[in-house]
């Protein structure tokens, strides 16, 4: 063999050699790639998801204590609003438009805003929440309102369960501005990904 016909095959024999490892590099590269997307998949985030299903302050106040809470401390936090629950989201003084007159009815014995929400033990014709409201100022606590201001300042999401608007004919009218809008599979995708869940 001629001395300068043995680089040449050193150097075709490299690129062939570069270009197979890179093939089972790359073939690699994607295998790992889907695992660790199928990884993540099964794997929760630093997430709280809360469902409120409660019309009634104490509560209330409890789901934003603990939402703001989780928000606070770098949890990615959710609050899914589902049927009664859907009052904390109202209006106050939203009309709703046209209704039926057993959705009428429903809309009169629900309460109207966060302001009119009952509590949930020695109420007293709303003489409780009253009380409650007034001691929690005295002693500086953050009112519902305060609570849900802060959660909106936390990034914690607010999404209405769409299915429960349908049912108790609650228009999107009728519920205040920055809601996201969702069913079950909104909620249960957030929880699948959660370390903390609650039901309130």
């Amino acid at each position: 063999m001629k001395p300068e016909v043995a680089p040449a095959i050193g150097h075709e024999l490299q690129s062939v050699v570069s270009a197979e490892v890179e093939r089972q590099v790359s073939a690699l590269r994607e295998e790992m790639e889907e695992k660790l997307a199928s990884l993540h998949e099964r794997t929760v985030d630093d997430r709280a998801t809360l469902v409120v299903f409660s019309d009634e302050l104490d509560k209330a106040l409890a789901a934003f204590v603990i939402a703001t809470g989780a928000a606070a401390a770098g949890l990615k936090t959710s609050i899914f609003f589902t049927f009664w629950g859907l009052s904390i989201l109202r209006k106050k003084g939203a009309s709703g438009g046209s209704k039926a007159p057993l959705e009428r009815m429903l809309a009169l014995m629900a309460p109207g805003s966060t302001s009119s929400l009952g509590t949930s033990k020695m109420n007293f014709f709303g003489m409780g929440a009253v009380i409650l409201r007034r001691l929690m100022k005295d002693k500086g606590i953050a009112s519902l309102e305060e609570l849900m201001a802060m959660a909106r300042d936390l990034d914690v999401k607010f999404i209405a369960c769409t299915m429960s608007m349908d049912a108790m004919a609650v228009g999107k009218d009728e519920l205040i501005d920055g809601l996201e809008y969702g069913g079950v599979a909104t909620y249960l995708a957030d929880a699948a990904r959660s370390r903390v869940t609650l039901f309130i």
